[in-house]
Parts: C-alpha cells; sequence; structure tokens
C-alpha cells in the first residue's frame, strides 16, 4: 500500500539504526520524549527500542488524552448519565477507564446508564436530532486533533436550534502539557528526568502546524522533531535528533513534511477560535493543575456547555494509590516500574487509564510483550 508499506521496511529501519549507531557518541546517553502515544505504540509495536544503541533512551510523555483525563472527570460523565438522566455519547477509549467506587462508562452502562459508543462528534449531533425529548451530552475529548469537530457539532447544533445537545468538553493543549513537563522539579531542578529533545507530535502537528515548537526549542534549548507514526518516521526523527545534539542546535524540524506545514490548518483553527476559549487551569491526570492547558465554549455558546447546563462543579478525585500511571505519564517512571503491571492490571482487568487506551503506554508494553525479552 503506497504510503504505508514503504515506511515500514525492515532494510531501510535497519540501514537508519545503523546510521543513529554511528552517530550517536558514545560517551554520552540521549534522552528523548516521545509525547504521543501513537509513538509509544509504534516504538513498542514495531521494536524500535531494540533497534536503538543503548545510549539512546526513549522517555515516554503524557501525549495520551484519555490517559490523561483524571477520575474526576470520568465521575462528572457517569453522574450526567445517572443523576440527569442524560444519553452519553462518547469515544470508545472512554469506556473502560477506572472510576471511583469501582466504577466506569461501561460498568454505568451496565448498571443502566444510557451510555453509548459513538465514531464521530457527528454521531452525538444525531442521536440528538432523532431523541428530542431527551438530553444528548457528548463527552469530549482530545487534542488539538478531535477540537474542531467537536467546534464544528457545536455550531451545527446552534444552527439547527436544538435545546436537547450539549458538549462535556475535556480538550486539552499539547504546548501547555509540553511547557510543564519543561517546568517540572523532576527535569529543572531534580534531574530526575532528562529530556535532551522531544519526538512532536504528528496528527496534533497536522492542525496547529509546527510553529507553536519554536518557543521549546528557543526558550528551553530543547529540539523537536515532529514525525509520523510508522516505525521509519520514528526512527528518522531520532536520527535527526541526535544530529541536533551532537552539532549543539536547538531547532523544530519536521520529519512529517507529507502532511504538516509551518501553519497548520488555518480553517480549523478558525473554527476552534470562534467555539473555544482557554480555561485558567484544568487537572491532568499524574501532571495536576496545569494553567492555561484545556478549552472550554465561549459565553456565546454557553447554552451548549454541559458543565453549565447541568451545574457541574470541578471535582478532584486521587489516583488508586497502587497505579503509577501519573509517574508514567511524567516519564519518572516506566510502566514496568509499576508493581501492578502485567499482574493485576493487565487490559483485560485495568487499573488506570495507561492500560485502557489503545494509546497509552502500559497498554503498549503488555500488547506487544517487549517487556518480556528484556526481562
Amino acid at each position: 500500500m503506497k504510503y504505508v508499506d514503504e515506511f515500514r521496511d525492515g532494510e531501510l529501519a535497519k540501514g537508519i539504526a545503523s546510521r543513529i549507531a554511528n552517530e550517536a557518541d558514545p560517551a554520552r546517553t540521549y534522552h528523548f520524549m516521545e509525547f504521543c502515544g501513537g509513538h509509544t505504540h509504534a516504538i513498542s509495536r514495531y521494536g524500535v527500542k531494540d533497534l536503538l544503541p543503548a545510549n539512546v533512551v526513549m522517555v515516554h510523555g503524557p501525549g495520551c488524552p484519555v490517559c490523561v483525563l483524571p477520575i474526576g472527570r470520568i465521575d462528572m460523565a457517569i453522574e450526567l448519565a445517572i443523576r440527569e438522566k442524560a444519553i452519553l455519547c462518547t469515544y470508545a477509549d472512554t469506556m473502560r477507564v477506572p472510576a471511583s467506587g469501582g466504577l466506569s462508562l461501561m460498568k454505568a452502562k451496565a448498571k443502566g446508564a444510557d451510555i453509548r459508543m459513538v465514531y464521530s462528534a457527528s454521531d452525538a449531533l444525531r442521536i440528538a436530532q432523532e431523541t428530542p425529548g431527551r438530553e444528548v451530552v457528548f463527552l469530549a475529548i482530545g487534542f488539538e486533533t478531535t477540537t474542531p469537530p467537536t467546534a464544528l457539532v457545536v455550531r451545527q447544533a446552534a444552527q439547527l436550534g436544538l435545546e436537547n445537545f450539549s458538549v462535556f468538553c475535556n480538550h486539552v493543549l499539547t504546548p501547555a502539557a509540553i511547557s510543564h513537563i519543561l517546568e517540572s522539579p523532576e527535569v529543572r531542578e531534580l534531574g530526575t528526568v532528562k529530556i535532551d529533545g522531544f519526538v512532536g507530535p504528528a496528527h496534533v502537528s497536522t492542525i496547529i502546524g509546527s510553529q507553536p515548537y519554536d518557543y521549546f526549542a528557543e526558550e528551553y534549548a530543547k529540539p523537536v522533531v515532529i514525525a509520523g507514526f510508522e516505525p521509519l518516521d520514528v526512527m528518522q526523527a531520532i536520527l535527526m535528533l541526535v544530529r541536533q545534539v551532537n552539532e549543539g542546535r536547538a531547532v523544530v524540524e519536521n520529519e512529517f513534511s507529507r502532511a504538516v506545514t509551518a501553519d497548520g490548518n488555518a480553517k480549523a483553527k478558525a473554527l476552534v477560535a470562534e467555539i473555544f476559549e482557554l480555561r485558567r487551569a484544568f487537572e491532568w491526570r499524574g501532571l495536576g493543575r496545569v494553567p492555561y492547558s484545556a478549552l472550554r465554549l465561549k459565553d456565546q455558546w454557553a447554552a451548549f456547555d454541559a458543565e453549565r447546563r447541568f451545574d457541574m462543579p470541578e471535582r478532584s478525585v486521587a489516583d488508586n494509590k497502587a497505579c503509577e500511571c501519573g509517574a508514567i505519564l511524567r516519564g519518572v517512571k516506566k510502566p514496568v516500574d509499576c508493581k501492578v503491571f502485567g499482574t493485576a492490571c493487565t487490559p483485560e482487568t485495568p487499573m488506570g487509564s495507561c492500560m485502557v487506551s489503545s494509546e497509552g503506554a502500559c497498554a503498549a508494553h503488555y500488547t506487544y510483550g517487549r517487556f518480556r525479552s528484556a526481562a
């Protein structure tokens, strides 16, 4: 298949691996954070880590929107379905994320709550049109990639005059999370998390472009290479990062030039700016409250804001003490450092969101079994 098989060629991968090994200085160790969960899965699925020299270390980042959604927000969604008797529409990834009291959206559905999996925001809008006597709430989640479709259905709902449709907004922003990590004590003060550069997000960057990452290269002297999700994309990005570190450079480079431009998608960005505004702060699992890191509907669209429609105050709920998901999202620990990984916590019986989502680091490690050969 054109543009897929070409980026999974084993012989080409060996060639890039050889160049990385030749150019990586044996006197130093390179630490690169793959921010996006899609990159984490590519690295595990295709054995990219096995092709890298020992002194090139990949660090997991918080680039999984389901993983960073805190328990309190899941509890609020369940409350909408149970207390308010709303039809709650959500993407499949969120259904099995553990919430308080042993619940999850899936378990709440089994108890009788009307919670429905949808493939798109427009599916939720259609359900609202088909059931005019019921409140329909779309659990909107994701980084900049999935924000434009949510903005579009809000505008369409207004045009249709739908009074039974609202959005429970949990859209978060990539640059704010990167800043928060670089300003964290583990990176700046303690040095327990070493980061020499970032493998920049792919899908997110198709929307916002490469320009927003210039700040991190300039302010923190951390190179960023935006990469696609195929294994050769990731390996080429790692090679480009190694070269930048060796040359003492810190700039933004775009390996994923077949899909990402400097300015991104102007129409999508304009739509988001029309519908959304920044929150002053938002809680992320593992990161705590991160300033200006999430979106909410502007006052003009408040009628479609579920939090305001149903008067839902924010709540904060502590994670399961046995689960190391928060530390894994910050890059402090790896999945195998968690005592319940692969035992009490598996994809069938997840104790944390990192084992649930298709982009979660724990799910990647467990599904592709790389940790077994390492052990």
